[in-house]
């Protein structure tokens, strides 16, 4: 049954032009707005819609789409500016005929309409995605419309939207059936239209042709003035203006008493007022026409912050802040510095987005300093509106960034976020700072799964899976961005260390090792012709010892002869000043960088310098190329291994989900509303309710009985002994999590003497408590592992596996990938575990069933997908042997939610 209207809450989102509207459910009140909406289309428009021109057409829709809510019926509208520009509907009410006609169940009508000049601007599109997303919500499978043949516009509409149709020609008019599958091609639809809408809405704010700095005070040391005193003296090619209650001219630049007051409107406003008159400020841009707001004023209370975005989507504009450092584009047909930092940005490719200003300012002068430079940047600050997702999109799109650095202390939509990131890592490296990696958010009287869901390992989830680059610190950021700037990515994992100190070179090669790289042993031969050009006294083994004594000549004869050797994929180069040398520190850098020498047929290479006086340095090299020199052997191998692991990720190709057999979801949805019904607070699950969800979706369970008395307990156990009759008993109460801890558990229980025994051991200790066993037979030996998933508000569903048992919290021997789970997130996260080589048969057993553990994994990952109710899931053990893998203890707690569409375009 439909839910009531009131439930979707008016949302914000984007045309295809960039232009902000509202989306919500039509109320009895927008009737006369409504109505008005189909008068003043044009005959034709109204014949298409309709399919006749009555003059009761417009009166019956709006009476229609503003009736009370009733069961069956959803109607949407969008609106700008007050005025309703679209309509869309849909009604299960009116399928009967249809429902038997193509011979489908759940079905439902929808219909479109948009105002007449807005046509080709993406309304009705958008609308039908919202009524989409209502519509799975509601459990309906697919939508029915009519549409005369002739009527291009909306059945172009249909065919677009990504969903599979099917078309059926009836006369003059054509009935077209689309399926509402949110597969990965509806996904990916919907990602580019909305990549389009985000570009075009932050063109105003990244490049705009007309600028005004509001609240630059005529005394020097304010924001304000110093951002106006920046944009100016950086050349910014485009119109600038202050506004400021009393100056004609500030800085040289023209001032004006309000921002209506401007000779033209400008695209940006620079607000840098006091937190008070934030509000004020922005509906004097918007009621301008200004499209977008820099606010770098800080110390917003809740109620300004508030008005300062409901005015920012009533008119439409962008906001970046606010309390940020600023933003800057450094394209030469623009020129644009709108920050406060002590140095300004150097034009350059790579994107840069931070929440904290003071990374924003380390980054841009390490950016500098290594030559790579910033196409755009944006501090984001407080993060109302513009977010690394959109900044993401931008740079994809603006042709000169080709290295992407985030700083994000938070995220408003992971999942949207993730699926983004994995498209743009495709494209150019994108690197973050993964800040807050401590685990002061585990919850220790959780379950298992949920205690090692960490907000670290959530946030390596979502960085792995999208093949983000992540690093530990902002000097690691920059060292790593240097090499991928730099150098070209490595086949493998493999390094060569060649130096001129064999205390440095053990040095790099324990670097290397805890970075996880290899050294392979060089062939004699290659060890041979290394040692016909060095020095006398040299070891051509891996690592190379060229002696203090190498000269520039022969430093470069050796690399040429390592790089051409087809058993590496990087060359490390460790170098130390040496006064006994031929060749002088510079000399033997040069041979490096020489355009005729040194060569690595395109493998990376990177230089250690110990006595460096800079973390990271680029060296420059022949054709424009540059060689990253490093002043410790730890910054090079972390560089490289981040470099190994961006090549493997791009290697292989993107996972899919697979397809699974034997799932009810709908099953699955009536038990969960059945018990929320009964439990509106929700809870853990009982031994019989939990059984029942796991069937749903054909989880393996080892066989068990429920037992509330003593008598009951000895037959069940009858029922369920093995071979040797040995059997397991376990106390259950409403709540219970640690079974083991709390010595509720009975183990190798025989014949029924010991039954009775165990079974009043239990009764008796936990009085008042336990509302019966669980009786299951003794399970076989095997490896014990956890898996399970807790359900993060904020990034969805995080799937963990790893080593189970009763020491599983101790050993913290997990991985984890965020739902749903590709063919490549399962093997991962078989592969990752520490305990992973024992399920490969490591020690001697064999190895377990692997397919029946993805498989397990898989339809683990799909339950948490279907169902937002489920807050934790926790299997544990689950015995895996090379015969199968089952269930042993399962733990499910359900807590009221409304179904959330991560995917659906909307503003934050």
């Amino acid at each position: 049954m439909t839910r009531d209207v009131t439930e979707r809450p008016p949302v914000h989102a984007l045309l295809a032009d960039g232009t902000t509207v509202c989306i919500r459910p039509v109320l009895p009140g927008d009737h006369d707005r409504v109505e008005g909406l189909y008068t003043r289309m044009s005959p034709e428009n109204l014949r298409r819609r309709f399919f006749s021109v009555s003059p009761r057409s417009a009166r019956s829709a709006a009476d229609r789409a503003c009736a009370p809510a009733r069961p069956g019926y959803r109607a949407l509208l969008a609106e700008t500016h007050g005025h309703v520009i679209g309509v869309a509907e849909y009604d299960t009410g009116n399928e009967k005929k249809a429902t038997a006609r193509d011979g489908q169940a759940n079905t439902a009508e929808v219909s479109v309409a948009v105002a007449d000049g807005l046509h080709h601007r993406g309304v009705g599109t958008l609308l039908v995605e919202h009524l989409v997303s209502a519509a799975r919500g509601d459990g309906i499978t697919a939508f029915t419309a009519d549409a005369l043949s002739e009527n291009h516009e909306v059945l172009r509409l249909f065919a677009d939207l990504g969903l599979p149709t099917r078309r059926r020609f009836e006369g003059p008019e054509v009935r077209c059936t689309i399926a509402l599958d949110q597969s990965d091609s509806y996904l990916t639809a919907v990602e580019e239209r909305g990549r389009r809408a985000d570009v075009a809405s932050l063109t105003p704010l990244l490049r705009p042709e007309a600028v005004a700095v509001v609240g630059a005070g005529r005394s020097p040391g304010s924001v304000g003035r110093a951002i106006l005193h920046r944009i100016r003296a950086g050349g910014y090619t485009g119109r600038l203006f202050a506004v400021h209650p009393a100056a004609h001219a500030i800085l040289g630049v023209p001032s004006h008493t309000s921002v209506d007051a401007l000779p033209t409107t400008p695209d940006l406003a620079v607000l840098a007022v006091p937190a008070a008159a934030v509000p004020d400020a922005a509906e004097e841009c918007g009621k301008a026409g200004v499209r977008a707001l820099l606010v770098v004023t800080s110390g917003l209370d809740a109620d300004q912050a508030h008005a300062l975005l409901a005015v920012c989507r009533a008119h439409g504009m962008r906001l970046v802040g606010p309390d940020c450092l600023g933003l800057a584009h450094t394209a030469p047909e623009l020129r644009l510095d709108a920050t406060f930092a002590a140095g300004r940005p150097r034009p350059g490719t790579a994107g840069v987005a931070v929440q904290s200003g003071g990374v924003g300012i380390a980054l841009l002068d390490g950016l500098s300093r290594l030559g790579i430079g910033v196409s755009s940047f944006a501090s984001l600050g407080d993060k109302y509106d513009v977010s690394g997702n959109d900044m993401l999109q931008w740079w994809e799109s603006d042709g000169r960034t080709d290295l992407a650095l985030l700083h994000l202390e938070s995220f408003g939509n992971p999942r949207a976020f993730s699926r983004t990131a994995r498209r743009v890592t495709r494209r150019m490296p994108v690197l973050t700072v993964d800040a807050g990696r401590t685990d002061a958010g585990r919850r220790a009287a959780a379950s298992h799964t949920a205690a090692a869901a960490t907000p670290t390992m959530t946030r390596g989830a979502l960085f792995t899976q999208a093949g983000i680059t992540a690093t530990h610190s902002v000097g690691e950021l920059l060292e790593t961005a240097a090499l991928l700037h730099a150098q070209p990515l490595p086949a493998g994992r493999r390094v060569a260390i060649v130096t001129n100190a064999g205390g440095a070179g053990v040095l790099a090669a324990d670097a290397c090792a805890e970075a996880g790289l290899t050294l392979p042993p060089f062939p004699p031969e290659l060890v041979a012709d290394l040692l016909a050009v060095l020095p006398g006294g040299a070891a051509a083994g891996n690592p190379v010892d060229a002696t203090a004594t190498v000269s520039e000549g022969q430093l470069a004869d050796c690399l040429d002869r390592v790089a051409r050797y087809g058993g590496v994929d990087a060359v490390l180069v460790v170098l130390v000043p040496a006064a006994v040398a031929a060749a002088t520190g510079d000399d033997l850098v040069r041979a490096l960088t020489h355009p005729s020498r040194g060569r690595t047929a395109g493998r990376p290479m990177a230089v250690v310098r110990l006595e460096q006086g800079l973390p990271v340095r680029l060296l420059p090299a022949a054709e424009g190329a540059a060689v990253p020199s490093y002043a410790e052997p730890q910054a090079a191998a972390r560089a490289l291994a981040h470099a190994v692991s961006r090549a493997a990720w791009l290697a292989r190709p993107a996972g899919t989900v697979p397809a699974l057999d034997d799932i009810e979801t709908q099953r699955a949805h009536r038990v969960v509303a059945d018990h929320l019904a009964a439990h509106p607070d929700g809870g853990w699950l009982d031994p019989r309710t939990c059984a029942d969800l796991l069937a749903c979706y054909s989880i393996p369970q080892l066989p068990w009985a429920w037992a509330e008395t003593e008598d009951d307990a000895v037959l069940a156990a009858g029922r369920l002994r093995g071979m040797d009759g040995r059997v397991v008993m376990k106390a259950h109460w409403p709540g219970q999590v640690h079974k083991s801890r709390q010595g509720a558990v009975h183990l190798d229980l025989r014949g029924d003497t010991e039954i009775r025994r165990a079974f009043r051991d239990l009764h008796d200790r936990f009085a008042g408590l336990t509302t019966g066993v669980v009786l299951q037979p003794l399970a076989a030996r095997g490896t014990e592992l956890l898996a399970g998933v807790a359900q993060d508000r904020i990034f969805g569903p995080l799937v963990l596996f790893g080593l189970g048992g009763t020491a599983t919290e101790v050993l913290a021997d997990h991985a984890a990938r965020l739902a749903p789970l590709t063919d490549h997130d399962v093997h991962d996260l078989i592969t990752a575990p520490r305990c992973a080589p024992l399920l490969f048969g490591a020690d001697g057993s064999g190895p377990v069933d692997l397919e029946g553990l993805e498989q397990l994994l898989l339809r683990l990952s799909r339950m948490a997908s279907d169902l937002p109710q489920l807050a934790e899931a926790d299997f544990n053990p689950v015995l895996a042997t090379p015969g199968g893998v089952s269930v042993l203890d399962a733990r499910i707690r359900l807590m009221p939610s409304r179904p959330h569409d991560p995917y659906l375009r909307r503003l934050r």
